[in-house]
């Protein structure tokens, strides 16, 4: 059983990976405006694993037998400067969500809510994984330049990302 408390903050981290995919969705429609369409397709197939992971929070809200309760989405951000931007901006988002995270599990820890801190024990794990590529991306473009070749051949690598598979 979720204390109200509980229930409220997974409910607004819910509304908080809604909006991850919105913001990602709206990376994607800035490279494909670029015609950088391997880093379009990255930031698509991010928006629909941000989009599976606030299912996650759903469905356990729902096992639960929590009230699911759906907030606003706020608009996200349409336009960068340039390239290394978007992923500063995505680096600082994922960063965010993860002080999120961490602060859930602060939450259901100190509730001694131990099915809640188990099941956020996943997230922990994820977002060391999101970090990391996002910071990985990062290097390789302060590699890379104004070099058009590189880009080209870092563009041909993000666009080979599988869609998302449910995890």
């Amino acid at each position: 059983m979720l204390s109200d408390k509980m229930l409220k903050a997974l409910n607004k981290h819910l509304n908080e990976e809604l909006y991850s995919s919105y913001l990602y969705l709206s990376m994607a429609a800035y490279f494909e405006e670029k015609n950088l369409k391997g880093f379009a397709g990255w930031m698509r197939a991010q928006s629909q694993e941000e989009y599976m992971h606030g299912m996650k929070f759903y469905d356990f809200i729902n096992s639960m037998n929590g009230k699911v309760t759906l907030i606003q989405i706020d608009a996200p951000k349409t336009n960068w400067k340039n390239l290394m931007e978007v992923w500063k901006d995505t680096l600082a988002h994922e960063q965010k969500i993860t002080s999120l995270i961490h602060k859930l599990v602060d939450q259901a820890m100190q509730e001694k809510d131990y099915a809640t801190n188990n099941f956020l024990q996943w997230f922990v794990s994820e977002q060391v994984e999101e970090v990391t590529t996002v910071e990985d991306i990062i290097s390789k473009l302060e590699l890379i330049g104004d070099n058009k070749s590189g880009l080209y051949m870092l563009d041909r690598e993000l666009g080979a990302r599988a869609a998302a598979s449910g995890n």
